[in-house]
């Protein structure tokens, strides 16, 4: 059990790493060598010029002028200055809403806090009952939790009033929230430039014809049932060998850039590799010519593939991607069922063309819901496996499991400041650690699942990142660090206190979680910003593999806000917050701690820094709300079951209508506000037709969309338009193959053959 010296050299050490972090990111960023490393979004807009070309020889390295030194923090108050506006059309609508998630953190929990403080630790702290109890382990800041009123007491009544105002204020700054955030996405929307995913849908599980192609086939159906919006269509390729093929290739190039830039500096020895796995043995060869054979070969591979692509009927996936010539035309299509028969010509919005996963196009249909089931199967297994860390996590959490397991390390231990050391700091690092590899094993769950948009594969990757921090994370803690801790005293009590002593122990893992917020949240924040990889990595390439200003730019690697990373991360400190704000307060200062200096650094990261994949109008706000809401009924349920311990009986009434009210309030911010994040409207849709047909009424539109969903693998090459859909495209319509009368019906008690 950590205690107020743990505490606090578990502050000092992350305060400490916190600001070692800043000092070296604010002296990182003033030299220029490192200038593409921090400021690479102002490059790829082309405002930012690069500050090595100019001056004197040291100075296109190391900045030397003085004067900017004494400003090295200026950028706190620079990444606070842009306005909201501005920051969305600066970096989207997504970026600035991710933003607005810890500002609401703020919004809910300072306010929180000030009453809780101001109300509650005085209450508890005069309680005076853990001091009366024996065989229990707790430290000074356990005494301002609810575990030091005693049971019975009618103080209780102090956590139940206010348990009903942190409810409604959350719910009030929630409901607020929402609404903002649904006029701001109406809003982007309206004002958005012309893209092709707003004309465009996928259409899924085309269904076999004898007669006709998957491309025939697509363009008769609609044709027929869209016979005044439909515009054009590109088939869907299985390109996944192929677009293999291509990263090995550009791999490969990459290695002869290195070979080629090595022998350049000492032309008088020949660089040489093995040829065995990773270059570790096999072979010893000369590394150009070894590159430039099997590029070679490579690229003959890579033809032939393309052309077994191109004429081969197999390759062709029962899948297209539909344009229309009107927003309306595509929501129509988009928005409703296109067959009676509703598991073939499925629709949907199609992603921006670069946010198409385009591994997933190829799977087929029947498949997903296996992929699916098999995907959650694994979660469920997943899951108990990470128990087990968490169990040796909480091992680390109390010195007598560290003594136990490593009895010859026990005079190391129980020297005062190792002590403080290992309870106030390596808990919280060691659950961070264990949760590193977490999210990449999510994300490939979600691509195995089949999901087709990175949008869609990142916000079903935070659902399971959401679920596995809530279940592990938070009650596998408190569980597994209650039954760890209170072990002997399980063992050695009467049956019937044991509910007792679990309700007291749960809000002493409060301590736990203080440690974990200050590694994760104060030091982990001010990690990120040093960019500590990205910028190894960048001057890696600048040293092996740039030869031109193209090059450099590629080696720039500028990342991305991690939706399916860091929402989930933000999830959990909503949770703690929400669950000890009337159990444990101390908790609060160190999670507003989190809020703030978040929202300061990733707005600087995504003003500077970060460039987005791809942008949803913000479409991940639903699960946001949805999550922050079932934290607050977690939260009410378990101050029910801790009250059901403490001996407040009557408190059993007057609770359960917290999380009644909390669900009802959800239903109606779904029914409210949840339509606007999954429907596009119909009257803005034809607004922003009427408008552009009268500001630009020549506009090609057929040009504009018929190359833009071709597979990546195929643009900027001879091959980029493939001849069968050109001598389709030439044609309105096309004159149907079909001899049988199978009954393929488009129209409404027609044969489809009628008119096409």
């Amino acid at each position: 059990m950590a205690s107020v010296q743990d505490i606090t050299v578990g502050a000092a050490v992350n305060v400490l790493s916190a600001v070692v972090f800043l000092v070296a990111f604010a002296i990182l960023r003033l030299q220029p060598i490192n200038d593409r490393v921090y400021f690479p979004k102002w490059y790829l807009k082309g405002i930012r010029g690069s500050p090595t070309r100019s001056g004197a020889f040291v100075s296109k390295f190391i900045n030397l002028d003085c004067r900017t030194y004494i400003k090295f923090l200026n950028w706190m108050p620079a990444a606070l200055r842009m306005p909201e506006l501005e920051l969305i059309d600066h970096a989207g609508l997504d970026s600035a809403v991710y933003i607005r998630i810890y500002l609401l953190g703020l919004k809910i929990f300072v306010p929180i806090a000030a009453l809780a403080f101001g109300v509650l630790v005085p209450v508890n702290w005069t309680g005076k009952t853990l001091e009366t109890i024996k065989d229990i382990t707790f430290s000074n800041i356990d005494k301002l939790s609810i575990s030091n009123v005693p049971p019975g007491s009618k103080r209780f009544w102090a956590h139940l009033v206010m348990a009903y105002v942190f409810t409604f204020w959350t719910c009030y700054i929630l409901y607020k929230e929402y609404r903002i955030i649904a006029n701001m996405r109406l809003r982007f929307l309206a004002s958005e430039n012309r893209r092709p995913d707003q004309f465009t849908v996928l259409v899924r599980n085309v269904p076999p014809d004898p007669d006709e192609s998957v491309s025939e086939h697509v363009e008769h159906f609609f044709c027929v049932n869209h016979p005044d919006h439909y515009l054009t269509h590109q088939i869907v390729y299985n390109a996944n060998k192929l677009a293999k093929l291509v990263e090995k290739k550009k791999s490969l190039q990459n290695w002869l850039i290195y070979y080629q830039n090595k022998y350049e500096r000492k032309p008088d020895k020949k660089p040489t590799t093995k040829t065995g796995f990773w270059g570790l043995w096999g072979q010893k060869v000369d590394s150009i010519d070894y590159y430039t054979a099997e590029i070679e070969k490579l690229s003959k591979e890579e033809v032939a593939e393309r052309e077994r692509v191109i004429s081969d009927p197999n390759a062709i996936v029962p899948a297209a991607f539909v344009s229309f010539k009107t927003r309306w035309g595509a929501a129509v299509c988009a928005q409703t069922q296109q067959s009676s028969n509703p598991t073939i010509w499925l629709t949907e919005w199609a992603p921006e063309p670069h946010a198409v996963y385009w591994n997933n196009l190829a799977i087929p249909y029947v498949a997903l819901t296996i992929r699916r089931l098999l995907m959650a199967v694994g979660l469920f297994f997943l899951t108990f496996f990470f128990m087990i860390p968490i169990a040796f996590v909480q091992t680390l959490a109390n010195i007598e499991g560290i003594e136990k397991v490593f009895p010859f390390l026990k005079p190391l231990i129980e020297m005062k400041v190792v002590k403080s050391f290992i309870q106030g700091f390596l808990p919280g690092i060691a659950l961070k650690i264990f949760l590193i590899v977490l999210p990449t094993i999510l994300m490939t769950m979600s691509k195995i699942e089949g999901f087709t948009s990175l949008s869609t594969l990142e916000r079903r990757s935070a659902g399971k990142y959401h679920l596995f921090l809530l279940v592990i994370a938070f009650l596998g803690n408190i569980i597994a660090g209650t039954a760890l801790q209170q072990l002997h005293t399980f063992l050695n009590q009467s049956p019937t206190e044991i509910p007792k002593t679990i309700g007291v122990s749960i809000p002493m893992k409060a301590t736990f979680f203080i440690t974990y917020i200050m590694v994760d949240g104060w030091a982990g924040i001010a990690a990120e910003i040093v960019r500590l990889v990205p910028l190894v990595m960048f001057h890696i390439k600048n040293t092996f593999l740039v030869k031109t200003d193209r090059d450099r730019e590629q080696a720039m690697d500028p990342g991305s806000l991690n939706f399916y990373t860091s929402e989930p991360r933000i999830q959990l400190y909503f949770l703690l917050g929400l669950v000890y704000s009337v159990v444990t307060p101390i908790l609060l200062p160190f999670i507003i701690v989190f809020f703030a200096f978040a929202f300061m650094v990733f707005r600087h990261q995504i003003i500077n820094v970060y460039d987005q994949k791809y942008e949803s109008g913000a479409a991940f706000w639903p699960d946001v709300h949805r999550r922050i809401i079932i934290g607050l009924i977690i939260s009410q349920l378990l101050l029910l079951g801790l009250m059901s311990t403490k001996g407040a009986e009557q408190s059993t009434l007057v609770l359960i209508a917290l999380p009644v009210l909390t669900v009802w309030f959800h239903r109606l911010c779904k029914g409210r506000f949840e339509s606007v994040f999954v429907k596009y409207p119909l009257q803005d849709a034809m607004v922003k037709d009427t408008l552009e047909r009268a500001t630009e009424p020549h506009l090609n539109l057929k040009a504009y969309l018929q190359d833009a969903y071709i597979h990546p693998v195929f643009k900027g090459g001879e091959l980029e338009r493939p001849a069968a859909i050109d001598e389709e495209e030439n044609n309105p319509l096309v004159a149907t193959r079909r001899s049988s009368q199978r009954g393929s019906k488009y129209g409404s008690g027609e044969n489809s053959d009628n008119g096409v």
